[in-house]
């Protein structure tokens, strides 16, 4: 009686371990779902300095560079013209002290 209770929980323990690993391989599985890098629908896209004057044939990465430059320069020349007058009048203040 031992022996078949022994031998009862043996198969139980192989069925149990061996149920495991094929649950584990599934979920090491690596799926690379939307992980491509090309986009190939459409027209072929082109590099800035090949057509500058088409910014919907440009490549991703040209137009985002090109735009948070556009930006950047936006916000540089709209913080210089509400600031360009406010330097010179502490330096001539200064200047009429001494």
């Amino acid at each position: 009686m031992a022996t078949i209770a022994a031998r009862q929980a043996a198969l139980a323990l192989a069925r149990i371990s061996s149920s495991r690993p094929s649950a584990q391989a599934g979920s090491l599985i690596h799926r690379r779902g939307l992980a491509s890098a090309a986009d190939h629908h459409g027209p072929p896209k082109v590099n800035l300095w090949q057509d500058p004057m088409s910014p919907s044939k440009w490549k991703e990465e040209h137009f985002v560079i090109v735009s948070l430059s556009g930006w950047g320069l936006l916000f540089f020349g709209v913080y210089k013209f509400f600031t360009r007058g406010k330097g010179k009048k502490e330096e001539k203040l200064v200047e009429a002290a001494h």
